[in-house]
């Protein structure tokens, strides 16, 4: 249950990430959305482990 739990933290924080340069304008094909995309995956595990663990 728990690397169910922690995949889908890093899908939605990928996700979430992803999306984040929509708001200055950019894109969704762009180096500061790869970046993001990187950086959401990666507080998605955190926070997924975070919870699995309680």
């Amino acid at each position: 249950m728990d690397k169910k739990v922690i995949m889908l933290g890093m899908l939605v924080g990928s996700a979430v990430g992803s999306f984040v340069p929509l708001l200055w304008g950019g894109n969704l094909l762009s180096f500061s959305s790869i970046i993001f995309t990187v950086i959401g995956g990666i507080f998605g595990i955190w926070s997924a482990y975070k919870l699995a663990n309680l």
